[in-house]
């Protein structure tokens, strides 16, 4: 028997929400890891490079072998493979790192989270679903809250390249949420991701070629707390838990989360990462950066409980 009622839909957004914020916290806490790797002298740009190279290496013969099916695409499905691998993977990771390295970490972090109004616009003009206007509240609750979190008006002056980066960064991001949405409806999430990340390290790799990669400190070691680890361990680490699981429990999560929603649900990883600052290097947060983080959480939980227990998803190859 099927429930189709809210009663019955409830327990699977539940669920579902709980895949999502596993997600970004798994995203957020390989900031560290990230980190320990680039105090050794490793670019942001090689390290995501090689992070989604060895995620994708690890994962795709895994799934080729234990769950071949999932890997099974009609040539229809190229467009989504190479957009999903193309933005949700390679794009929002590279384009992000191009924002930080000319705007302040604050800012670039605002313009980042500027996805959820962009997946909101997006429902509402091309697939012409009207979205309760607590859901549109909610989201600017929380962009406003993430910007005092980040304190973006300590910035110095804007760069134009970088708040452009930033910006495409977002867009990336909603086309992660859009294009997850899409996939995960359809095919089997452990094949997407595994063909998504293939696709991204190609492109990665067409920004940073291996042959520039810094191979002489693989070996190096790094410190994690008072843990000292070579700097390839720390990075197949990083593949794993920083990658494949995350992105593995994303998709999972966008089978019965509404993008609008999930998008709003990735505020989460700020937050995580700025009580980790504060944990685990000794960065203190301030009294409005708390009152911010609960402004932050009130929009989240006001789109969480108005949003539309569907929202219509569109056929072919709309999104």
């Amino acid at each position: 028997m099927v429930t189709t009622g809210k009663a019955g839909r409830t327990p699977i957004r539940a669920r579902a929400t709980g895949w999502s914020v596993i997600s970004w916290v798994l995203f957020a806490s390989s900031g560290p890891l990230a980190k320990a790797v680039m105090v050794t002298g490793w670019s942001p740009a090689a390290v995501t490079s090689v992070r989604i190279a060895v995620a994708a290496v690890l994962l795709m013969p895994l799934v080729a072998v234990v769950r071949p099916r999932a890997l099974r695409f009609a040539r229809a499905d190229l467009w989504l493979l190479v957009g999903y691998g193309t933005l949700g993977v390679a794009g929002v990771q590279l384009l992000f790192f191009v924002a930080v390295a000319r705007v302040p970490v604050g800012v670039a972090m605002v313009l980042v989270n500027l996805a959820p109004a962009l997946v909101a616009a997006w429902v509402r003009v091309v697939r012409h679903t009207r979205l309760p206007g607590s859901v549109w509240l909610g989201i600017g609750l929380t962009v406003a809250g993430l910007a005092f979190v980040a304190q973006v008006w300590r910035g110095a002056e804007l760069d134009v390249l970088g708040a452009a980066a930033g910006l495409g960064s977002a867009i990336c991001s909603a086309g992660y949420f859009l294009l997850g949405e899409h996939g995960a409806g359809r095919h089997d999430s452990v094949g997407l991701t595994a063909v998504g990340l293939a696709v991204g390290a190609v492109v990665a790799a067409a920004f940073t070629p291996p042959w520039t990669l810094p191979f002489q400190l693989f070996t190096a070691s790094t410190v994690l707390g008072d843990l000292k680890a070579p700097v390839w361990l720390v990075l197949v680490v990083l593949a794993v838990a920083g990658t494949v699981l995350p992105y593995l429990a994303g998709l999972r999560a966008l089978r019965d989360l509404p993008s609008a929603l999930a998008s709003v649900l990735a505020v989460t990883e700020p937050l995580v990462a700025a009580v980790l600052a504060w944990l685990l290097l000794g960065q203190s947060l301030g009294l409005p950066q708390m009152a911010a983080a609960v402004l932050v959480l009130i929009g989240a939980m006001l789109v969480q409980l108005t949003m539309p227990e569907t929202v219509p998803r569109t056929s072919g190859t709309n999104v």
